[in-house]
């Protein structure tokens, strides 16, 4: 705020002290000047502080919500998701209600393929008997927002026997879900790695 004059400070006082104590029209006209000069001051000198402060900071801007994938985009990160991956985690069997110890587990998958619809080809290496082979298993895969849940229904293996069901959730480099086959079943969960093409081996 800018300095006042003092001089003039006193002089006003002095004159407002006059004005009060000759109650004449005279007193009460110098009275009224003095007042109004006092009022002038001090909204100059409240304009001053203001304009010293400056004018006050606008309100932040809302944070610009990214624009949503397309289906198209979300299904292309899928397939290379489980394209040449390795997936790496844990497993443990229920049975009655009772959690069973955790054990290791790794999958390996070759390629995926879509189909019609929900309808993709997961194509799996497997070994069996000494023997490494690449299995297609038809699987459907649905959507929660961008996430994808791998959904497997009464499949039957080679040799038949068992059915299995699964649902399997798949999002960034993790996967967890859980499997059911006859009278037992399985949670499942892990991390996923993709190799390079030329580093994966062929049957």
């Amino acid at each position: 705020m800018t300095a006042r004059n003092p001089k003039r400070a006193v002089k006003a006082a002095v004159l407002v002290t006059h004005a009060l104590c000759n109650p004449s029209s005279t007193g009460m006209r110098i009275f009224k000047t003095v007042f109004a000069l006092f009022l002038s001051l001090s909204l100059a000198g409240v304009a001053t502080a203001q304009d010293s402060a400056g004018s006050p900071p606008a309100a932040p801007s809302p944070t610009a919500t990214p624009p949503k994938p397309s289906q198209a985009e979300l299904e292309a990160k899928f397939k290379a998701l489980l394209t040449n991956a390795t997936l790496t985690g844990r497993w443990s069997s229920t049975k009655d209600g009772v959690l069973g110890p955790e054990r290791e587990d790794q999958y390996k998958v070759v390629s995926t393929t879509k189909g019609e619809g929900d309808t993709w080809v997961v194509s799996a290496r497997m070994e069996y008997r000494g023997r490494a082979f690449v299995l297609p298993i038809p699987v459907q895969v649905k959507w929660a927002g961008d996430t994808a849940v791998l959904v497997v229904d009464n499949m039957g293996m080679p040799g038949g026997g068992t059915t299995y069901s699964a649902r399997v959730l798949f999002h960034g480099q993790s996967y967890v879900g859980t499997w059911s086959g006859g009278e037992q079943g399985g949670l499942i969960y892990g991390l996923i790695k993709n190799e390079p093409a030329s580093a994966v081996a062929q049957p």
